[in-house]
């Protein structure tokens, strides 16, 4: 069947046009293409998970709640270029990576202010590269319970009902990331995954993959080889399991390539995941 796939390659970078069109029009185009969310609380490590399909650091990073509008992620592979354009600066070549992670951290300070609200209109960001697929992303907001600064009180169900409105879709895989060493049984990723809107087009759970993250950050003595088995709350479709790079790792500059090399070596050193 790689005809199909060959089709589809070409399609996307047609639809990706037309969903341009459509947006600068103000409204939407009627037509889903499958499309990978990633959803998890704050602090779960999305961002880690993100930026390994791209191979580079472009998101911005920091305490609470630092995603405030979703992030529309257009993968577009090309042999000869790598850069980034956004929707809203068509036209405008981003080569630096750096300056893509400002422009986020810009244009959502633009619409919701620099005191933590939140927003659903979202950011639309195609990047260009000889390393990556042809694959749409969805980076949303962390799931919260405690409103800061100028959210509202009823932060919890607006975040709650935005990602509901992209994981709700037929098309949309849902990677839902939950940390290791957190309490899998109450993780918020998982809960919502399984809420009645989503169960309503996905009763099966075929579109829900559990994404393990922070492994290296376990008790000692412990491990999570029951739940990457699908042994311990499972999942029709399983769990992949990650090491991130800390906030040392961050401020040191330690790059994702570094940082791959890193996690192959936990994963060959480590008896419970040979």
């Amino acid at each position: 069947m790689s005809w199909v796939n060959t089709g589809m390659q070409a399609l996307i970078p047609t639809i990706n046009r037309l969903q341009d069109a459509f947006a600068q029009l103000g409204t939407s185009l009627n037509f889903d293409l499958p499309q990978i969310a990633v959803v998890g609380g704050q602090s779960a490590g999305k961002s880690s998970v993100l930026e390994n399909f791209v191979g580079k650091d472009f998101l911005p990073r920091g305490s609470g709640i630092v995603t405030r509008r979703p992030l529309i992620l257009q993968l577009v592979h090309d042999q000869h270029v790598e850069y980034g354009e956004f929707l809203h600066k068509r036209g405008q070549k981003f080569i630096d990576f750096e300056m893509i992670k400002k422009e986020i951290e810009d244009e959502t300070d633009r619409m919701t202010g620099q005191n933590k609200d939140i927003s659903p209109i979202p950011i639309n960001l195609r990047i260009f590269s000889p390393n990556v697929l042809n694959l749409t992303l969805i980076d949303l907001p962390g799931l919260t319970k405690v409103p800061v600064g100028d959210q509202p009180p009823d932060i919890e169900h607006q975040i709650r009902e935005m990602l509901l409105t992209y994981i709700s879709r037929e098309t949309c895989l849902v990677l839902a990331v939950t940390p290791a060493n957190s309490d899998l049984a109450t993780s918020d990723a998982l809960k919502l995954a399984r809420e009645k809107p989503c169960l309503q087009v996905d009763p099966q759970g075929l579109r829900t993959i559990g994404v393990l993250t922070k492994l290296d950050l376990m008790d000692e003595g412990t491990d999570a080889r029951d739940i990457l088995e699908n042994r311990l709350f499972p999942l029709r479709r399983g769990y992949i399991g990650v090491v991130n790079r800390g906030q040392k790792d961050i401020v040191g500059k330690k790059d994702i390539r570094a940082a791959l090399d890193a996690e192959r070596k936990f994963f060959i050193s480590h008896s419970a995941y040979r």
